[in-house]
């Protein structure tokens, strides 16, 4: 398959993987990064995921299925959850790489990334923004992203994991 763009996927794992939750179903990331790479021409996928020691099976898992994990120290919140703060290094790691990519797709439902993805869109370096949930999308990111936001609550059919 001739790929016409090179983009890369920024995914911001925690909030992807609690907005498909809320929808009812369980993402299979395998067929998701088939997904990206067929629609969305992603040759790299990035995946900004806490880094918590016991999963590192899951974590060899989702490098052999074609995403690069950066990895976030966590720490527990005041009600012992653990949180791993990404927003800052998915930012960082998109502007890093402005000049590698023709344009990228934001995976996130997060307001914190608007001034990213408006940077993105002014310049014609966003391709979409993936929304994990429509209810629980920041309006500050849809005004942002105008006609480039798509809702994943559709893609039940196409991307949910199913037990072999």
């Amino acid at each position: 398959m001739k790929q016409e763009e090179n983009n890369f996927a920024f995914i911001d794992s925690q909030n992807l993987h609690l907005g498909i939750q809320r929808l009812g179903w369980k993402l299979d990331l395998v067929r998701f990064r088939k997904y990206l790479l067929e629609k969305y021409s992603v040759s790299t996928a990035y995946l900004f995921i806490g880094y918590i020691p016991q999963n590192k099976d899951m974590y060899s898992f989702l490098q052999k299925a074609g995403y690069i994990i950066v990895f976030k120290p966590v720490v527990p919140d005041k009600d012992g959850r653990i949180k791993g703060n990404i927003d800052a290094d998915l930012v960082l790691q998109a502007m890093l790489d402005y000049e590698k990519y023709d344009k990228a797709v934001i995976v996130t439902s997060d307001g914190d990334f608007y001034s990213l993805v408006r940077h993105l869109y002014q310049n014609q370096k966003l391709r979409i923004v993936m929304s994990p949930y429509k209810k629980t999308c920041s309006t500050l990111l849809k005004k942002t992203a105008k006609e480039k936001i798509v809702f994943m609550d559709n893609l039940g059919t196409k991307l949910e994991y199913r037990s072999k």
